[in-house]
Order: C-alpha cells, then sequence, then structure tokens
C-alpha cells in the first residue's frame, strides 16, 4: 500500500505519513451479522482496577468479526471488497463464497477484488488468500493467519506485513520460521494462508500529533525519572536525574529480562528468537 502525505498547513501535518486508504470501499457491504459494538479498552480489569497502563478515550468503532478459522471448505469465495479495519493494522477482505455466505478475512498483499479464493484441507494453488494445512505447503513459501493446534482458529502472523516462512516437515510436524527471528514446529494439521498480510507499509506511518494518539485510545507517559520517588523506582532527586541502575518499571521489576518459560511447549522451540 501506497504512502500519503499532506502539504505542511500546520507543524503535525508536515510531519505526518499515513496509509493511502483510497483503495478501500467506501461504505462496507457485510451483513449486520459481521459488524458488533467495539466494548471500550481503558485498560482496567474486571474490578475496575487499572492493570495496563496509558488506555483510554479514543474513537468509537465497531468489531469487525474476522474468520479465523476459515472452515469453509471446499467452496470457493470472491473477494467482493476491500475495507479499513480500525481495530487492526492490516486490512481485510470481504468474501462471498458461492453458497451465498459472507465473511471477513485478513487481507494478503497482492490480494484484489474480484480474485477467488478457496480453503481445503486437501493441496490448493499457491495463490494470495488460499488456505490450506501447513503440511500440504512446499518449503520456502510465506505464510499467514496459521493455526497453533489444528481447529482452534489463527493465532500467529495476523498483523500488518507479517508472516511465517515454511521450512519443512519433520514427521506430523512443519517447522517454520517466525516473524520474530524463533524457529518452531507446529502441527501439519493445522491451517495456515498463503501469501504474508497485507498493508506492509504500516512500519512507516508517521503519527504526527498528539491528537491522533488520543484518537487511537492512547493517553499520555510520564517518564520514571520525572516522577516523584513514592511514584516510580527511577523518581525522586535535585534537577535531571538517571535511573540510577538498572532500568525498573513503575512495579519495580526489571525492564528487558525475560519472564518466565512454558515447558509444555519448550520442546517445540528449536530456535529462539534473533535480538
Amino acid at each position: 500500500m501506497a504512502l500519503k502525505r499532506y502539504k505542511a498547513t500546520t507543524n503535525p501535518r508536515r510531519q505526518r505519513v499515513m496509509i493511502d486508504r483510497s483503495g478501500f470501499a467506501k461504505k462496507t457491504a457485510a451483513p449486520k451479522r459481521l459488524l458488533a459494538p467495539a466494548k471500550k479498552v481503558t485498560g482496567r480489569n474486571n474490578q475496575g482496577r487499572v492493570t495496563v497502563r496509558h488506555r483510554g478515550g479514543g474513537q468509537k468503532r465497531m468489531y469487525r468479526v474476522i474468520d479465523f478459522n476459515r472452515n469453509k471448505f471446499d467452496i470457493p469465495g470472491k473477494v467482493v471488497s476491500l475495507e479499513f479495519d480500525p481495530n487492526r493494522t492490516g486490512a481485510i477482505a470481504l468474501v462471498t463464497y458461492a453458497d451465498g455466505d459472507k465473511r471477513f478475512i485478513l487481507a494478503p498483499a497482492g490480494l484484489e477484488v474480484g480474485m477467488s479464493v478457496v480453503s481445503s484441507r486437501k493441496e490448493v494453488s499457491i495463490d494470495p488468500g488460499n488456505a490450506t494445512l501447513l503440511k500440504n505447503i512446499p518449503s520456502g513459501f510465506n505464510v499467514h493467519n496459521v493455526e497453533m493446534y489444528p481447529g482452534q482458529g489463527a493465532k500467529l502472523g495476523r498483523s500488518a506485513g507479517n508472516s511465517l516462512q515454511v521450512q519443512g516437515q519433520v514427521g506430523k510436524y512443519v517447522q517454520v520460521k517466525m516473524p520474530s527471528g524463533e524457529v518452531r514446529l507446529i502441527h501439519g494439521d493445522c491451517l495456515a494462508t498463503i501469501g504474508a498480510v497485507s498493508n506492509e507499509d504500516h512500519l512507516h506511518e508517521v503519527i504526527g500529533s498528539a491528537g491522533v494518539n488520543r484518537r487511537l485510545g492512547r493517553r499520555p507517559t510520564v517518564r520514571g525519572v520525572a516522577m516523584h520517588a513514592q511514584q516510580h523506582p527511577h523518581g525522586g532527586g535535585e534537577g535531571k536525574t538517571g535511573t540510577g541502575g538498572p532500568a525498573k518499571d513503575i512495579y519495580g521489576h526489571r525492564v528487558g529480562v525475560r519472564t518466565g518459560a512454558n515447558k509444555r511447549t519448550k520442546k517445540f522451540i528449536l530456535k529462539r528468537r534473533t535480538k
């Protein structure tokens, strides 16, 4: 997707760089069942306590129900429209299947209106948007929207520009390389979609102003060194000071230190992610 820049009529506009959305549908043709009210994200738990800081406010938005299972097997579908989804970084595509059913899927790079997609447990053509089992996909191809367990629904490779690389079959498992550089085994009966997620230029977007961040539901962040000593481990002192040691979060935990390891799934990781 192309990037869009603005005339420098104001200082924030001078900096602003965003994705050109002119190729998206102006109005969705999706049935009402694919749209649901999105609950406000305020960073609070069920007791009303803030568990994630710097969340709140933001524009109202509707949630688009995405088909992460791709379980409409062996029924071809036609891409009706490409649409913007405010809840995710990649674009989404509305697909109408031969039996009349309509569903949203994650739009891979290269998918266009009018193209056909299909999901099957058998081998399919290696075209963007087609979904099949990992064991049916040749080595070297990129996939996205990948399940971790058969029938669970996709968990991996769902954000803009992301893809996993298939590296070959090891018994009933398939070796894949994650976007982080980690190499792990995933069961061959897990579904995956051919191609990489669209909007690979998302990384090059520039917010440009604090107001845009507020409309995205992000509240201001205060540096720890600017706080009182009672408010943050980095706080206190006369004038400007450093952290006084290793960086910590507001609760006193070390920042940048990996915490925990799932012993149950450790055996599936062949190579840890690269720094």
